[in-house]
């Protein structure tokens, strides 16, 4: 059987994306970004990879593009599914079919030659993800992903890093070293039901504050909320702390198709819908979904 005619098996209890969303009550300003997403497959045409710590639906590029519209978004910023692995054609398949609405961010080995780095800037891809959560992949060493940082700082891009909370000491030292941009998803996944001044979160802020170069993605109340769906309300103080004291460096996303939610599969509106609630005034608002969004991705478009 060739690759392109392999049929995948969903893992067992797998959580399908929610089909008909409805429509949200807040509205986007005029060119937000919904900066953290993904595609999946479909695996008869992009294959997912052998590796891979989980097999989900499918979730094409044209589904991701009707939600955006749906949502009131402009664009996009795709981020590489673990369950392709360092194969990022569906990937670049969706950011390149974009029509310049779509950036891309990349998973690659240490292998990678410059050619195929070449390659993927040619595509739109913007950055590579690290990604230290051991329950999705077998993490690389940070020696190892140093040295390529050093050679993706010739193309501008950045580095998205996803861990978990308790890994954080570990990680500091590495993250603050990282020499660009950094972008932590989900706010490093904290643990919403203790104090938002604990010190597990003020470890983190403590980054942000110490580092310019730290930005974070106030993303995954799905993921993170213990006192759930549709308001996610133990979300909120985190992520609204983040906006308040970073209004600069903070992302947003739907993190759609929502790979490997156990408990419920949201609504994308109630996500969208929670949007005035971490950034409750206009001007946070535009920070958040656009300003920032375009100065990281789409910065030839800026005066700045």
């Amino acid at each position: 059987m060739s690759a392109a005619s392999e049929t995948f098996e969903k893992t067992p209890g797998w959580l399908d994306w929610f089909q008909g969303p409805s429509k949200p009550k807040f509205t986007p300003p005029p060119g937000a970004v919904d900066a953290h997403c993904h595609v999946f497959g479909p695996g008869h045409e992009f294959p997912f990879a052998p590796e891979r710590k989980y097999t989900p639906c499918d979730a094409s590029k044209e589904q991701l593009y009707a939600l955006r519209d749906h949502l009131g978004f402009s664009r996009n910023v795709l981020v590489q599914a673990t369950c392709h692995g360092a194969d990022n054609r569906a990937t670049m398949d969706a950011v390149v079919s974009s029509g310049g609405k779509a950036k891309g961010i990349a998973s690659v080995k240490p292998s990678i030659t410059d050619e195929e780095l070449e390659t993927l800037n040619e595509n739109g891809i913007k950055g590579v993800r690290f990604n230290f959560v051991k329950r999705l992949v077998d993490p690389l060493p940070p020696a190892v992903l140093s040295k390529l940082v050093e050679r993706i700082n010739r193309f501008g891009w950045h580095t998205v890093i996803y861990f978990e909370a308790p890994d954080l000491p570990e990680l500091y030292d590495f993250i603050a070293g990282i020499d660009t941009t950094v972008v932590v998803d989900h706010m490093g996944r904290p643990d919403v039901t203790k104090d938002v001044d604990g010190p597990e979160f003020a470890l983190f802020q403590k980054l942000m504050d110490e580092n310019d170069h730290i930005w974070s993605k106030v993303t995954c109340p799905e993921r993170l909320s213990k006192s759930g769906p549709p308001t996610y309300d133990d979300f909120v103080p985190f992520a609204a702390r983040l906006v308040e004291r970073f209004p600069d460096r903070v992302l947003w996303g739907t993190d759609w198709p929502h790979p490997n939610l156990k408990s419920h599969m949201p609504d994308d509106a109630w996500l969208v819908d929670m949007i005035p609630r971490i950034a409750p005034t206009d001007a946070l608002q535009q920070k958040l979904l656009v300003d920032n969004p375009m100065r990281l991705y789409w910065p030839e478009e800026c005066n700045q």
